[in-house]
């Protein structure tokens, strides 16, 4: 692999915003290739089917390269952090398929991007909390960290509808508390 710089990068316009609208988790063993027309974004094959997780507030994702001199190694952390409001037993016990599985994980931002996490060796849960707080105004949520080791930073996906034509109809809707 040549280590040859091949473009620059000019400064963008103030144009893109933060935070994650989506996440799409699929059993591991996603068909995943190249795209034909466009190296730097991946495709995903098949039928899969993906679970969409509606996300609100306080949920991001954060990629580390590890590069190590010494070792001649680089590699790429992905932890992705969610948030989901109000405790259920429902969701309590996806989270928990989740958390001793390694799915792969497709997260949509709010600039309308598509990144495939784990694409090669999963997602593992690596931390979470079920909370209840202590005030009225803290938060009854589920939170839970994910994290991804691979040789590349997530991809992008070339065409979103290989996760949104495959999402799964069926959603958990927690209840709303009876505060009486």
């Amino acid at each position: 692999m040549a280590c040859t710089l091949t473009t620059g990068r000019a400064i963008p316009c103030k144009t893109s915003v933060g935070g994650l609208k989506t996440v799409y988790f699929a059993d591991y063993g996603l068909t995943v290739t190249d795209n034909a027309t466009d190296a730097e974004k991946v495709d995903i094959g098949g039928t899969p089917v993906f679970y969409q997780y509606d996300l609100k507030g306080n949920s991001s994702m954060e990629t580390t390269v590890n590069s190590s001199r010494e070792n001649g190694t680089t590699f790429f952390e992905t932890n992705l952090n969610i948030t989901l409001q109000l405790l259920d037993s429902a969701t309590q016990e996806e989270l928990k398929i989740i958390s001793v599985g390694r799915p792969q994980v497709v997260v949509e931002d709010y600039n309308g991007n598509f990144f495939l996490l784990g694409r090669e060796h999963g997602c593992e849960v690596t931390g979470g909390t079920f909370s209840t707080g202590a005030g009225m105004a803290d938060a009854s949520s589920f939170s839970i960290t994910l994290t991804a080791q691979e040789i590349s930073a997530p991809a992008f996906l070339a065409d979103s509808t290989d996760v949104t034509g495959n999402a799964s109809a069926t959603q958990i809707t927690p209840a709303t508390p009876n505060n009486g």
